[in-house]
């Protein structure tokens, strides 16, 4: 099978040669070998594990998104992806990730909140007038 990951910004993977591929859906674990009839899939935010002869298991963290299967071509397609040989590597790559991902949200939300504080001020002193 051939396999492509697709981001908003770039293609992450793109091999030739996939003996298998397991994700998890909307619906539960879904596996795919070669000849699976064509299919689409709405994923969920899991684990895709692919193999490939020469690379052996690759892991990807992924975040929902969309699967679909063509032929001999299946295209997954997500907000987020981050790839490893190893599980242990991988989950060390998420819980960085999130962990950056938290104080940016953390900052957006104080940000956010001082600016609905403020417009509601505003909006209360102009009733007032």
């Amino acid at each position: 099978m051939h396999l492509k990951v697709l981001l908003p910004s770039q293609t992450l993977v793109e091999t030739q040669k996939v003996l298998r591929i397991v994700v998890e859906t909307t619906v539960g674990s879904l596996g795919l070998l070669p000849q699976r009839l064509d299919c689409a899939a709405a994923l969920t935010p899991g684990i895709l594990t692919y193999e490939t002869q020469t690379d052996g298991e690759v892991y990807l963290a992924i975040d929902e998104g969309v699967l679909v299967k063509t032929g001999h071509t299946v295209t997954v397609i997500v907000r987020r992806a981050l790839q490893s040989q190893s599980l242990a590597e991988l989950q060390r790559l998420v819980q960085q990730e999130f962990l950056t991902l938290d104080a940016n949200e953390m900052a957006e939300r104080s940000l956010k909140a001082k600016l609905e504080s403020g417009f509601l001020r505003r909006f209360v002193s102009f009733q007032h007038d």
